[in-house]
């Protein structure tokens, strides 16, 4: 039995001291926005714009905009009891306001002009569409608020979506970001690549490029040449001058192609915030000014950093320093900052196809389950790759799957190797593959459905907006409640159909006595309408109660902590031991056999950052990885 609990509750929306809303608050009201609007096809000087909306609907909508959350839990009182909390957030706003929210919206990169891509403005009437990085963040509050976003399928299907997203983290008071010398190499390292991402092209052509979209596309690349912006911010390399020989070829690059490539790949929502970290790599001695033959105008930004404020920043070369955002300023990689970027260490020597070959690899999810008819379906069950965490893999790991017995050292790292293999997308695709190889991928496929089945009960979420276009609050939230009802019942008995059922496609190797209690307890709540049938109709199933359904996700999850062990165990252990992932783990990864990571999982830029500095301070940067362009760059070779 069901017993609902709604609560209400208000407040100001926290802004920065630069007048900003706090980023979180951006994130959320973004995506609320966009879940709750109709992006639909728009004509704007004989051109149209698929996917888009107009500065009147973007106003009409924060006008009056709500968003709701139901939330299932037991009744602590009486467990078979499940208690459904209910939480609805309104935001109100004039129009002029609504403008304002418009324009920070662009600042942050999240919304672009779709009539006219350089420009900056959220103008009064125009036409607007979702930037990569803003679909990435769309998708992040859709997997997380359990939103049912079937209008939004078309959007994440033929638009760019950016495939990772680093995240700094921020003082909570005022919205900062936490400056420490570990944080800002991580960073620099993220933000120059692996290696320098030379290009030849002309500036102009690098422009047409950068403003490429499916609706109006950039004329093809001359042979040879590559414009990505996912390997690091584009520069130019330049040979030494003939009387210094020994000083090597040096990297430049344009400060306003640094600033955007900040606001692209990173949480950072502005020119003057980008500016302000940049000036943290001039102030650690990582880049320096070349040139700036900008004329003065107002609309230039030049920032002065000092130590001190979020984070302390200490270990600076320099107190203080500045970064001009101009148009014609040029700064270059210093010595300093080829060594934290670690470009002066020898590499593997590959050629462009196969890195681009193994850097495909080990961006892509193949998670193509059973009955999955639209591969952008599973963006509901996209997950967070968090790369760095307040508390150690290990540990968390230990406390929540700890395997008794003999030799427990080594079953639980078999456990924490595979807890990471399920996080991360490169691992996880290759891990398929090998559980392919040996006939055993509904494994694999079974756990992470139980994942998604596991999300989507505990949490279901709707958003709307312009009152009275829209049914009563009250009803809608029922009505959302019901459809989800009846969508967790649908998928309880697809899982149990397609893994579970006497004879069923892909059913599991389990424990005679544990699918002997599944099948006497669906038959006991189906009242043996199909005791006689292998394959249950999710249909039979209409008037499950919410306790019914719990008992199954009970259910289920004993079955999924079975295969989990039986993965470790069996799986894992041959898995690492195969060509392939220490292949990937030295190429991607930058795995090291002989060293102490051998004996857990590869390290990332950010779990090095994590192992020098204090354990309060490991999860001031951290990476997210987009499912949706993870399965669009397996499937076309595309992808932001």
């Amino acid at each position: 039995m069901s017993a609902p609990v709604s609560s209400q509750s208000s407040h100001l929306m926290k802004t920065t001291r630069r007048g900003r809303p706090f980023v979180k608050d951006t994130h959320d009201l973004f995506a609320t926005m966009i879940v709750s609007l109709r992006l639909e096809p728009h004509r704007s000087f004989f051109k149209t714009y698929p996917n888009s909306f107009t500065t009147d609907e973007a106003c009409v909508n924060l006008s009056s905009l709500k968003f709701s959350q139901s939330n299932r839990s037991a009744d602590p009182k009486d467990p078979s009891r499940i208690i459904t909390t209910t939480t609805t957030t309104t935001f109100t706003m004039s129009r002029d306001m609504a403008r304002g929210v418009g324009q920070h919206l662009m600042e942050a990169h999240l919304v672009e002009n779709a009539t006219d891509l350089s420009s900056k403005v959220f103008k009064d009437r125009g036409v607007f569409m979702l930037t990569p990085k803003g679909l990435h963040i769309l998708e992040r509050f859709i997997t997380k608020n359990g939103i049912s976003a079937d209008h939004l399928l078309r959007v994440f299907a033929t638009q760019p979506i950016c495939m990772k997203l680093l995240h700094l983290e921020r003082r909570t008071q005022d919205d900062e970001i936490l400056i420490t010398k570990s944080v800002i190499e991580v960073l620099f390292r993220r933000f120059v690549g692996r290696e320098p991402n030379v290009s030849r092209l002309m500036d102009d052509e690098l422009m047409a490029q950068y403003h490429s979209r499916p609706h109006a596309r950039a004329p093809p690349l001359p042979p040879g040449e590559e414009c990505d912006r996912t390997l690091g911010v584009i520069v130019r390399r330049l040979p030494p001058p003939a009387t210094d020989k020994k000083r090597g070829d040096e990297y430049h690059f344009s400060a306003l192609q640094a600033v955007d490539w900040m606001c692209d790949f990173t949480t950072i929502i502005g020119v003057d915030e980008a500016a302000e970290v940049l000036g943290q790599f001039a102030r650690y001695g990582f880049i320096s000014l070349v040139s700036d033959k900008s004329k003065v105008k107002e609309s230039n930004v030049v920032v002065q950093v000092r130590a001190g404020g979020a984070g302390g920043g200490a270990g600076a070369l320099m107190p203080e320093a500045e970064f001009r955002a101009t148009d014609k300023a040029i700064y270059r990689v210093t010595k300093e900052g080829v060594q934290v970027a670690k470009w002066d260490q020898p590499r593997q020597v590959v050629d462009r196809s196969t890195l681009q070959s193994n850097r495909a690899a080990s961006e892509s999810v193949q998670d193509v389950r059973p009955g999955a008819a639209n591969p952008t379906k599973s963006l509901a069950s996209a997950t967070d790759m968090s790369l760095a965490r307040r508390t150690s893999v290990s540990d968390r790991l230990r406390a929540e799957f700890l395997v008794e017995g003999q030799d427990e050292k080594v079953k639980d790292s078999h456990t924490a190797r595979l807890k990471q293999i399920l996080e991360e997308p490169a691992l996880r695709s290759l891990f398929r593959e090998f559980l392919r190889a040996n006939f055993c991928e509904e494994n694999l496929s079974f756990w992470l459905d139980v994942q998604d089945f596991k999300r989507r009960f505990n949490t279901s979420s709707s958003a709307a907006a312009a009152p009275g276009a829209l049914p009563t609050q009250s009803g809608q939230g029922l009505q959302a409640m019901e459809r989800h009802q009846q969508d967790l019942i649908s998928m309880a008995f697809v899982i149990y159909n397609t893994y579970l059922a006497p004879a069923s496609p892909c059913e599991l190797n389990i424990d005679h006595q544990l699918r002997g209690e599944l099948i006497s307890y669906m038959n006991e709540i189906l009242e043996d309408k199909n005791a006689d049938k292998a394959e249950i109709l999710p249909g039979v199933g209409n008037s499950l109660h919410a306790s019914q359904l719990q008992n199954m996700v009970f259910l289920y999850e004993r079955i999924q902590t079975h295969i989990f062990r039986l993965m470790a165990t069996d799986s894992v252990p041959k898995f690492v031991k195969t060509e392939r992932f220490l292949s990937l783990m030295r190429s991607v990864f930058q795995y090291n056999e002989d060293g102490e990571e051998q004996a857990t999982m590869p390290a990332t830029a950010v779990d090095k950052v994590a192992q020098a500095v204090k354990p309060q301070d490991i999860s001031r940067a951290y990476l997210t990885v987009s499912n949706a362009a993870n399965e669009k760059h397996h499937m076309t070779g595309t992808g932001m």
